[in-house]
């Protein structure tokens, strides 16, 4: 890769963290084209900074990275 094809990384990314129905979890960046999951969080966590480096390269600038868990629950009232 040159490094004029490196995309530029902000300053923070953040993943929004759900459950994964087969167990583990999925984690999608916003505003990003960056997927990956975990079998669990310290798995997951490991994923995001590898997946991060991945796409805008190592040493990219990122200094932040937000996991924010959601959980999608019905309830019957």
């Amino acid at each position: 890769m040159r490094p004029e094809d490196d995309v530029k990384a902000p300053a923070e990314i953040i993943f929004e963290v759900t459950e994964a129905a087969e167990g583990g979890y999925d984690a999608r960046a916003l505003g990003y084209s960056i997927f990956t999951q975990g079998d669990d969080w310290a798995d997951l966590k490991a994923m995001v900074k590898d997946a991060v480096a991945c796409h805008f390269g190592e040493g990219g600038g990122l200094k932040v990275v937000r996991l924010h868990f959601v959980k999608d629950e019905a309830i019957a009232v």
